[in-house]
């Protein structure tokens, strides 16, 4: 018999009693005592108590609402829910919590995305919400985006692969399948939120209930695509054929029907299985369901995903199925496809787009991915071989050598950081990676080749740190591709919530893994974008932003080279030529390659320079010394590094002061100053720091100074909406060895008494004289397959075509027809639809010129990075067609001809 819908509310009422017994945290705790609480708000105390907190958290509860009740006042709608947030908060910091999530979520009315919001509204003071309980808020944010995500694809499929024989039957069945990928996925997977696994893991728990499901309760696609004939056994259950004690048999998996479902979800099957014969299988065994043909007691799956979700005290997955308020999605118009309106041409196919979801956004990143790698191969190529070869020392071995003892060391780490069971997935990332490498570095080497001697190439290619770091490049666009590495914590990976670091593989994880310093990565990244055409805008502004978290913190760590190069310019007597001020106003040139920064000079001496002369190419590297005034060179890379610091440090300057100072533009100039002299002359204060750290309190010297009433509060509130931060930047600043606190100690005890001296002299009648303001150019990133507007146009754009894999729908969701060129067009009538358009497009502009009335004007379109439009106002009308923008170019050719000239002179202005 199935279970009655009633079921998973009475597991729900039945939380709140097993959550004592099953929570280690109450083990010996003494119940809430309402005789010690008289003094706190009856309703507050009947909420503790519902809740089974103890004294100790219903204290410190109480003294955070006290100390948040004014400013709360006016956000939330009951005292009720910000008492729910209060106690999460001191749950978290306290870790004795005793609920889970849904049931504070159940006890104060609200969903999980406004319940994040009010806990993170409690921090009016900036010292509320420890860098504990915001990971542990972002962590479920992100882990509640994935489940959703996850569902409602799995909502989807259903439909497409169970038939409405029986509502409750097949609701029976799906609620059961849901339930046990939750827990398949609670048991296999330490990183719950990753995306992908977690759906190869649905389409292994989906495979193993459409082959045991009766066939009447099937769809004709998956009534068919189930084999008749048992699946050969595997090379491992071939093997447990004579050892049968040893290890129960695999499960045997239906390879075609396996196949059916991954082609319907565009996921790769080999993947797919990789994942079924290590985690689910191991999975299966667990539960005693490898050989069973019937379906798991629906009883049995519960009890064990409760006691999963109690022990994690986390959100209850099963109310997604149940459509339960605390996990409702927020309410967005999306339909299930974009279809464009056929009016004028009514006999025209109309194009029709499936949204982009999270899932096939990743799945699509992937294809694309191994589609690109689909003529790379495991090995060296020939071409590549050849240059191993023409080295005066062959450097193959050692790159064999290499790539197979960092993939061992790869696959270990990734396994025991996503799941145990998870170290083959782990092997084939790193051979992804291998074969990105193996391409990256031919390109590379091809464009070096006539501008390097040989000398210099056969030293970069015997460069150990040059090839770790091109494989940590390779790798990390793997991993991000794959969506296991991510920005989310603002590049923290330690969090404090409960988890070990180990669970988090987002960057700079994989520096950690290959031994790698952060200077070192940096100086592959350009190179790496630059000879990789093929990389996607999210990978390569994902790149970006790795380089960016370089130049702010992890290459300012104790330890790396960075400090060493500094060290060594200081002590030659070139401290003043880090990067002379003079050269701010010089654009950045992006010519220095990976070979350049590689072979760059690691110590002083190595090579001399005339005063003026620019930097040679890396095939004169160790060119003879000059006769003439000699001063010893910067290093390229350390050159380089300085120039893009300097120029991200004052874009984020200049952000911040338009959010605080746009009434006191005088003071951007003389707060760069000082933020310039300190990153040059006094760079030990970045150990260990952030480079923002130095902005705000560089910011707030300079105001103090100018008599201008800025306060700390308001800045680090201005600086929590700028992209890409983390409130641990403000809330934990290393003030001495050890000992970490806000960024306002930090300012008092630290910045202040290091450059007490150099501030007062801006309140002087003789202040210093100001650094130039640094050049900010195009990013050398910048994706070359943007769309750019047609000359002489309005609403015309051109795009090349990146993949032809790709299907131009995806490429331009809104648009009326695409014409692709270099690729199949198609129905031979659609030459002829374009001819109809055109030439009727041409009456109508007769029409409308014999009326003495102009076409209507279209809103001017900008298209954003996702590709999708916005405008300027209110949106177009749903029947423009292309006739109406034929119009309103041949009307408007003139105008449009004159705004691009003044839009050229200004490009040349801003960039040149």
């Amino acid at each position: 018999m199935p279970p009655k819908k009633r079921n998973t509310g009475t597991t729900q009422s039945k939380e709140l009693k097993n959550a004592e017994s099953v929570s280690p945290d109450k083990k010996g705790s003494p119940e809430l005592s309402v005789k010690k609480h008289r003094d706190k708000d009856a309703e507050f105390v009947t909420l503790c108590k519902s809740l089974h907190v103890t004294d100790l958290v219903c204290d410190r509860t109480w003294k955070l609402w006290k100390s948040v009740e004014d400013s709360m006042a006016e956000i939330a709608d009951t005292q009720k829910r910000v008492w729910g947030a209060c106690l999460f908060v001191s749950g978290m910091e306290m870790d004795v919590s005793c609920f889970t999530l849904t049931q504070v979520l159940k006890a104060v009315s609200l969903n999980v995305k406004q319940f994040v919001d009010l806990v993170r509204k409690l921090d009016v003071n900036m010292d509320t919400i420890s860098t504990k309980v915001n990971s542990a808020l972002t962590r479920v944010e992100k882990k509640y985006d994935v489940t959703l995500a996850l569902y409602q694809r799995f909502e989807k499929t259903c439909k497409n692969i169970f038939a409405l024989v029986s509502d409750d039957q097949e609701r029976d069945t799906t609620r059961r399948c849901w339930t046990m990928f939750l827990l398949a996925k609670g048991r296999a997977l330490q990183m719950e939120d990753d995306l992908v696994i977690s759906f190869q893991l649905l389409l292994c728990t989906l495979e193993l209930f459409i082959k045991r499901c009766p066939s009447d309760l099937l769809q004709p696609l998956y009534k068919s695509a189930i084999s008749k004939v048992p699946s050969p056994p595997t090379r491992t259950s071939r093997r447990n054929q004579s050892k049968v004690k040893t290890r129960p048999p695999e499960p045997e998996v239906d390879l075609q029907l396996l196949k059916t479902l991954c082609e319907e979800n565009e996921c790769n099957s080999e993947e797919v299985k990789n994942v079924y014969q290590t985690s689910f299988s191991a999975f299966l065994d667990s539960l005693d369901l490898s050989r069973s043909p019937d379906f798991p007691q629906a009883n049995d799956i519960n009890q064990q995903y409760e006691e999963h979700y109690l022990k994690s005290r986390d959100i209850d997955g099963r109310l997604f199925f149940d459509r339960d308020e605390t996990v409702m999605a927020p309410k967005v118009e999306i339909s299930h496809v974009e279809r464009t309106p056929k009016k004028n041409l009514p006999d025209e196919d109309s194009v029709l787009i499936p949204p982009q979801t999270p899932i096939r956004a990743a799945m699509t990143s992937i294809k694309q991915l191994r589609g690109d790698l689909t003529s790379s191969g495991d090995q060296p190529s020939f071409n590549l071989a050849t240059y191993f070869k023409n080295c005066t020392v062959d450097p193959t071995q050692s790159v064999l050598k290499r790539l197979e003892t960092l993939g061992q060391v790869f696959s270990q780490r990734f396994g025991q950081a996503v799941g145990l069971r998870c170290v083959a997935l782990g092997l084939q990332r790193f051979k992804l990676g291998v074969r990105l490498y193996y391409k990256v570095m031919e390109a590379m080497l091809k464009s070096e080749e006539k501008r390097l001697s040989l000398q210099n190439f056969s030293k970069l290619l015997n460069d150990s740190t040059f090839h770790t770091s091109l494989l940590a490049c390779a790798l990390e666009v793997v991993m991000a591709t794959y969506g296991e590495s991510s920005f989310k914590t603002g590049g923290y990976n330690h969090g404090g919530c409960g988890d070990p670091v180990e669970t988090n593989v987002c960057f700079p994880w994989i520096l950690d893994v290959v031994n790698l310093s952060a200077f070192d990565f940096y100086k592959v990244i350009e190179s790496f974008i630059k000879a990789e055409p093929t990389l996607s805008k999210d990978i390569v502004k994902h790149l970006e932003t790795s380089e960016n978290l370089i130049m702010e913190r992890i290459a300012w760590r104790t330890g790396s080279p960075l400090f060493e190069l500094l060290k060594q310019e200081h002590d030659s007597g070139a401290a003043e030529q880090v990067e002379t001020p003079a050269s701010f106003s010089q654009p950045l040139q992006h010519s220095h390659t990976a070979a350049d920064l590689y072979l760059s000079p690691m110590r002083p001496g190595s090579r001399v320079l005339p005063p003026d002369s620019p930097a040679p190419p890396s095939s004169q590297a160790f060119s003879q010394p000059s006769t003439q005034n000699p001063r010893l060179p910067k290093s390229n890379s350390l050159s380089l590094f300085y120039k893009k610091l300097y120029r991200l440090a004052y874009t984020r300057l200049k952000i911040l002061c338009s959010y605080l100072l746009s009434s006191h533009p005088e003071l951007e100039p003389i707060i760069w100053t000082l933020f310039q002299h300190t990153l040059q002359h006094e760079h030990e204060l970045m150990r260990d720091r952030h480079l923002d750290q130095l902005m705000m309190s560089a910011m707030y010297a300079i105001c103090k100074v100018k008599s201008v009433d800025l306060r700390f509060k308001t800045i680090v509130t201005a600086y929590k909406n700028m992209a890409n931060t983390n409130q641990e930047t403000f809330k934990h600043v290393l003030i001495s060895e050890g000992h970490y606190d806000s960024i306002i100690v930090f300012y008092n005890q630290v910045f202040m008494q290091r450059l007490k001296t150099n501030i007062l002299q801006y309140a002087s009648t003789r202040p210093p004289t100001l650094s130039p303001i640094p050049q900010i150019p195009r990013s050398p990133y910048k994706f070359p397959n943007s769309p750019l507007r047609v000359p002489g146009s309005n609403n015309v754009y051109i795009s090349p075509l990146k993949n032809p894999r790709m299907s131009p729908g995806i490429m331009t969701p809104r648009s009326r027809m695409l014409v692709s060129i270099g690729e199949s067009f198609g129905q031979s009538n659609r030459f002829q639809k374009i001819n109809q358009m055109v030439n009727s497009s041409e009456r109508s502009f007769k029409r409308t010129v014999d009326m003495g009335s102009g076409p209507k004007p279209l809103k001017r379109l900008r298209f954003d990075v996702d590709g999708q439009d916005e405008a300027d106002g209110s949106k177009s009308g749903g029947d423009s067609t292309l006739i109406q923008k034929l119009a309103e170019m041949s009307s408007t050719r003139s105008r449009m001809q004159e705004q691009k000239m003044k839009e050229d002179a200004e490009s040349r202005k801003e960039y040149l």
